[in-house]
């Protein structure tokens, strides 16, 4: 065999034993990286007018746009969590102590009793509730601690999103252009996929954040119905729990929830949940869709099911990534019908 074949197969297989072994270091960090590309494509428009500001100082630029992000977003969205971790110390050591427990019971005890009267016949329905709401409970403080103990671990990502981010804003171009010049495809192909995942991105996010303002207006709704106590704080704090995955505006409606069942509301707790899972709930599945049409061209139906499915298989981020997948293949799709009929 030529010597030259040799070399050539030896650097091949070289080569794809690095990529395998650097893809399972890069591994725990790839959805941190996706998201930061993301938001380096959401604010460009931003970064672009920082850096006419500053004389086309790449570094400088990158840095002031992510002060900016920091600022604006993600220093408002830390004080949240840490109110809600806060609140959520104290509601866990409540219940740890042997007064906390008693008082759900009594509060889940008084409600059946008041239950039964209205309808007798479910009695033997509701014998057992204070023996599934012990097990309720103490499944609850077992699975607390899981995550608090998770921090450090959302410290560390945290970090490395606001690193990547810095990067692949100051460097965004030469990124793009390497992509170019190494795909195998024709540089207007590239550039078609390249726009169209920008695109994407773009109506995905605003999407987002048109369904979150939407639902923080329904929920502030709610809770001057039923009787919730400041209801456009409440409300407010809703528009961005609805930007967290997978939880979303539970994690207001729910505490609003309990908080009425416990204090003797109970019909106004049933209204509210009621309303907090029709009006509020389902505006991300049914609205959250239809914004997004626009900018991604696809049927409401596949991005709902894309939005879905980027959940079940990516976890929280997925709501970005899979329609950004979908989007890739009609792209990839499209291209390649375009080149076989020409």
């Amino acid at each position: 065999m030529d010597k030259q074949k040799i070399q050539t197969y030896f650097l091949v297989a070289v080569l794809l034993i690095t990529a395998v072994i650097s893809f399972f270091i890069f591994r725990p960090f790839l959805l941190v990286l996706i998201l930061a590309i993301i938001f380096a494509v959401v604010f460009e428009p931003i970064h672009k007018r920082i850096v006419k500001f500053t004389q086309g100082r790449q570094v400088l630029s990158a840095l002031l746009t992510v002060i900016v992000i920091l600022v604006f977003i993600f220093i408002p969205l830390f004080f949240l969590g840490m109110q809600i971790f806060r609140e959520a110390t104290h509601l866990y050591s409540y219940f740890a102590s042997n007064g906390g427990s008693d008082g759900i019971f009594n509060l889940g005890s008084n409600f059946v009793n008041k239950f039964q009267e209205f309808l007798p016949e479910s009695q033997k329905t509701l014998v057992n509730f204070d023996q599934y709401l012990k097990q309720g409970l103490q499944w609850l403080l077992q699975n607390v601690g899981f995550v608090f103990s998770n921090i450090a671990k959302i410290l560390l990502n945290s970090v490395i999103f606001i690193i990547a981010l810095y990067y692949f804003l100051k460097d965004g171009n030469k990124i793009k252009n390497l992509i170019i010049k190494f795909s195998p495809l024709m540089d207007v192909d590239n550039e078609t996929i390249l726009g169209k995942l920008k695109s994407s991105i773009n109506s995905v996010v605003r999407g987002t954040l048109l369904v979150a303002i939407i639902q923080g207006i329904l929920t502030t709704i709610g809770f001057t119905i039923f009787g919730v106590p400041n209801a456009v704080l409440w409300g407010t704090l809703t528009v961005i729990a609805a930007l967290v995955p997978t939880v979303g505006t539970a994690l207001v409606t729910v505490p609003a929830i309990l908080f009425l069942f416990f204090t003797g509301e109970v019909y106004s707790s049933l209204g509210l949940l009621i309303w907090a899972t029709v009006a509020v709930g389902l505006v991300d599945n049914f609205i959250g869709p239809k914004f997004m049409e626009k900018g991604m061209k696809l049927n409401p139906l596949v991005i709902l099911l894309a939005v879905l499915g980027g959940l079940a298989f990516f976890g929280p981020v997925g709501f970005l990534i899979g329609p950004l997948i979908i989007a890739l293949l009609v792209t990839l799709v499209d291209i390649y019908f375009l080149r076989k009929i020409g």
